[in-house]
């Protein structure tokens, strides 16, 4: 099932359900991982769940390794899908320990998808790979080439393991715009053209530069 929901709402969803260890997967337009991965999901980011705040850790297009609370990484989704992942079983304190311990030592490190289709470790680093180390730190998961692993293959193989299970599925729809009270034909005319033409720039940047 999915249901249609703006950034905080979706924000709000994700606060009472995730926990450490939950992935969040989207599906978003990069056409960069689709040509690379050939994958459903275009991106993964792994929930860390600490006492001040809930945090998401993803390797992105021009930004690389990264750690985001909950509502800005919402918000860097724009208008995609988001597909949350639970694990069946919480967490130890020790796994938690580990996977935040290798997800915060990755910090900093730049993106990297062509290595995906030689399976060979490189520099740069892409989401289900980051992911996918994460799982294995902690002794979730094990996989010979984490390199070739793709959002899509991740999903599939916790799910075949019964390691986690998906829950409904949230498309991201843009905050409503207040319309300023009394305004004129050439002020909506104006409005409506900067919208338009911010919503292409933001498609454009999805496609190519997978931001």
């Amino acid at each position: 099932e999915v249901s249609v929901v703006t950034p905080s709402q979706a924000t709000a969803v994700l606060a009472d359900e995730v926990r450490t260890g939950s992935l969040i997967f989207s599906q978003g337009d990069c056409l960069a991982v689709k040509a690379y991965s050939a994958s459903r999901y275009t991106h993964v980011a792994t929930v860390v769940v600490e006492d001040n705040g809930i945090y998401c850790y993803d390797s992105t297009a021009g930004i690389g390794v990264r750690k985001l609370p909950l509502a800005e990484y919402v918000q860097s989704q724009r208008q995609a899908v988001l597909h949350p992942y639970h694990p069946q079983t919480p967490f130890t304190p020790e796994q938690t320990r580990q996977v935040a311990d290798h997800l915060d030592s990755q910090l900093g490190r730049p993106y990297g998808i062509t290595h995906h289709m030689s399976g060979r470790r490189a520099t740069g680093l892409h989401c289900a790979e980051y992911a996918t180390d994460g799982l294995i730190a902690c002794g979730i998961l094990q996989a010979k080439a984490p390199a070739r692993v793709s959002p899509a293959s991740l999903a599939v193989g916790i799910l075949k393991a019964d390691l986690y299970a998906a829950t409904d599925s949230l498309q991201l729809a843009p905050e409503p715009t207040p319309v300023p009270v009394d305004e004129g034909c050439c002020a909506r005319l104006w409005r409506e053209t900067c919208l338009c033409t911010g919503a292409c720039y933001r498609q454009l940047l999805a496609w190519f530069c997978c931001k």
